[in-house]
């Protein structure tokens, strides 16, 4: 019986659970990293990512906020839009009746001088760039109307838009709209464009600017992009419908020539 006593107790001062030395390096639990570093990798994670959605926006494809109902009911207050800016990138230019974003400066908001790159300012441009803010002052959305070439009127006997002699049935107005409440007869520069909202009782656009410089004719160069798809709100997600107003319409030259 003494001999099996000596042996249990043996037995219990070998166990590595009775908190020995030996027991303690079995359950050691290496370092986890510290938080300064969690933090840091999330922050360098964090701006990774958004220069990869700004590199994205400034080349490719940029969402807008829809800041205004000058182009309703084909967008509305609130919208966002995401504008395609490979879309006049390879030779391609903008054509009747695209909805396309531009810069302003020149033809609807006169020159600036350049602005200070405050941190304020760029953030607000960054923010604008993703379509969480609104866009800046010299960033338009119109519709195409006229292109280089074209000869546009308001208004014909019945009322309607005429291009190149052309009636234009402008099923996208908004309802109760007339073409124009303010008469024009103008031709399109060459590299120019003639631009107008939908809401046409709503909108300030290329008529607006028949007296100033330029006549209200954007440069296509200052085009940002067409806009081919709704990405907010949900219910209206999907790409932007098309209009067939200006087709049959005859190429400026065959009546310009």
């Amino acid at each position: 019986m003494d001999t099996e006593a000596q042996h249990m107790e043996r037995d219990r001062s070998s166990d590595p659970s009775d908190g020995t030395e030996e027991g303690s390096r079995s359950t050691h639990v290496p370092d986890r990293p510290s938080a300064a570093m969690s933090w840091g990798r999330t922050v360098f994670l964090g701006m990774l990512c958004t220069t990869a959605l700004l590199l994205f926006s400034a080349f490719v494809l940029q969402p807008f906020l829809i800041p205004s109902g000058s182009m309703q009911p084909t967008l509305r207050v609130g919208d966002r839009v995401l504008v395609n800016k490979l879309a006049y990138r390879f030779g391609s230019e903008p054509h009747r009746g695209d909805v396309v974003v531009f810069d302003g400066t020149g033809s609807f908001v006169p020159e600036a001088g350049a602005e200070g790159s405050t941190v304020g300012a760029l953030l607000r441009g960054a923010a604008a760039s993703l379509g969480l803010a609104e866009p800046a002052g010299s960033d338009f959305v119109k519709r195409v109307v006229g292109v280089g070439g074209d000869r546009v009127v308001c208004c014909d006997r019945r009322g309607r838009l005429e291009v190149n002699d052309a009636p234009v049935d402008e099923a996208y107005l908004h309802p109760g709209d007339r073409p124009s409440d303010v008469a024009f007869d103008i031709v399109v520069p060459d590299d120019r464009l003639w631009v107008m909202g939908d809401h046409r009782s709503n909108s300030r656009d290329s008529r607006d600017h028949l007296g100033q410089p330029g006549g209200g004719m954007v440069p296509v160069q200052r085009v940002i992009g067409r806009v081919d798809w709704l990405g907010w709100p949900l219910g209206r997600l999907g790409s932007l419908e098309g209009t067939d107003a200006f087709t049959g319409i005859r190429p400026a030259d065959a009546d310009h020539g």
